[in-house]
């Protein structure tokens, strides 16, 4: 049976972030609050709770899940590199609603889906995520809501979308904002604007210089 845990309550907000913990480690899944929407997360190592993740949303493999993490540090053991503009961009937005793709350390064993080499990485700016992450290390997490329904902004939402295949709820309240995190590829020789989020295009801009849009055939701005 899930539970839900009130993590405005200091002695629930405990005893939730450690029945959390033991849940991922038995490769369970977690509801969890983030600074943008509510995520559902997994042991990003243990491919059965990601195959599991994949599944309590209705999502295939061609979507692979991004994964969370609690200090800069983790996120340098999950990519080849940064390349020559990530490091600016951490210093200047994590933690913070900013996503970036990266080519992935080739000595993990994990399975996040068709990612193709690449790994989707972020540090979220809350601290419910924090202290989670930096109990657990690197979490598989995708929004928590069923494929194609809106993206949960409480933990009731997540809870009435995803039900019984989610062992424990980290309840923190309703979201700030439901607007996403921007997503931005490192893996080109011209960052490439991939979602629109958060973090307005300008602000990216004015820490690196040149980013790539959809706004034309190789459009900088």
């Amino acid at each position: 049976m899930s539970r839900r845990y009130d993590c405005t309550d200091t002695a629930q907000r405990a005893e939730g972030l450690a029945e959390a913990a033991a849940a991922l480690r038995r490769g369970e899944l977690v509801v969890l609050p983030t600074d943008t929407v509510y995520g559902i997360g997994a042991d990003a190592f243990t491919p059965a709770a990601v195959s599991a993740l994949l599944e309590a949303k209705g999502r295939g493999r061609d979507m692979p899940v991004p994964v969370l993490v609690g200090t800069v540090r983790a996120a340098n053991a999950l990519v080849e590199n940064l390349g020559p503009y990530g490091q600016d961009l951490v210093d200047s937005f994590w933690p913070g609603p900013l996503t970036l793709i990266c080519r992935v350390n080739r000595s993990l064993s994990w399975d996040l889906g068709d990612a193709k080499g690449t790994v989707a990485v972020r540090m979220p700016q809350h601290p419910v995520a924090l202290d989670l992450l930096k109990e657990t290390g690197p979490l598989a997490v995708s929004s928590a809501n069923r494929s194609g329904a809106p993206p949960a902004v409480d933990a009731a939402d997540a809870e009435k979308q995803l039900g019984e295949s989610v062992s424990v709820y980290l309840d923190a309240g309703p979201c700030e904002s439901d607007v996403p995190s921007t997503i931005l590829d490192l893996t080109t020789a011209v960052p490439r604007l991939l979602r629109r989020g958060a973090i307005p295009v300008e602000r990216l801009r004015g820490v690196i210089g040149y980013v790539a849009t959809d706004t034309g055939p190789g459009a900088t701005g």
